[in-house]
């Protein structure tokens, strides 16, 4: 399943770079461009991507204000700032508002294509142009897009479980815990996976071919 993109940036020459960019990645799809911030949030409420990648400085609408209105209306889709500007209060505004990344126009392709898979996946993603100083973030969050590889097998199949569709309790039942148990195991797998909601943990099961919901 690729990941659908949604590019908002008032720039056309630009976007299109970054349309190419992605698309140039099997596992990559741009589903949607928008021209500024109240265009961003109507594309974003119709077509549900999992990714915006959005400009701050946009006509009608800026940047940040459009990220408060899109994880208000669409939690599952996360947004991704992709801005010339980096400075440590916009920077700031833009992870209130909700984004789940930040990355300098100057950043690198691969870069940018290791972002949105991150910010995809529910993970977070700072740029390596970004300084994460009196941000109130680790500095090693731009590298950690979530592994399954870091799970046990017990939250694993609680990923699975819980990605069926299984409530705490059912879950528990299929794996001699108690619902207590299972719902610690979650807490844990949730933390562990920088995931803020039950949509962002089964697109997460998806794409790590953990659950096809089938």
């Amino acid at each position: 399943m690729a990941i659908e993109v949604l590019l908002a940036d008032d720039h056309g020459v630009l976007r299109d770079g970054v349309c190419r960019l992605l698309e140039a990645s099997a596992d990559i799809r741009v589903i949607a461009a928008a021209n500024d911030g109240f265009d961003a949030i109507g594309e974003t409420e119709r077509l549900r991507p999992d990714v915006v990648i959005m400009d701050i400085s946009m006509p009608k609408l800026n940047g940040i204000e459009a990220t408060r209105a899109i994880v208000d209306r669409a939690p599952s889709t996360g947004v991704l700032i992709l801005s010339m500007h980096g400075s440590a209060e916009l920077i700031r505004q833009a992870l209130s508002a909700g984004a789940r990344g930040y990355l300098l126009k100057e950043s690198a392709g691969d870069e940018v294509v290791a972002a949105v898979r991150a910010v995809a996946a529910g993970g977070r993603y700072i740029g390596q142009g970004i300084s994460v100083k009196g941000l109130d973030i680790r500095r090693d969050v731009r590298r950690l897009a979530p592994d399954v590889q870091d799970l046990t097998r017990v939250e694993r199949e609680i990923l699975r479980l819980v990605a069926n569709g299984n409530s705490n309790a059912e879950a528990a039942q299929a794996l001699g815990l108690s619902p207590r148990t299972v719902e610690t195991y979650r807490s844990r797998l949730m933390e562990k996976l920088q995931l803020d909601d039950l949509p962002a943990l089964v697109k997460f099961a998806i794409r790590h071919g953990i659950t096809t919901l089938d």
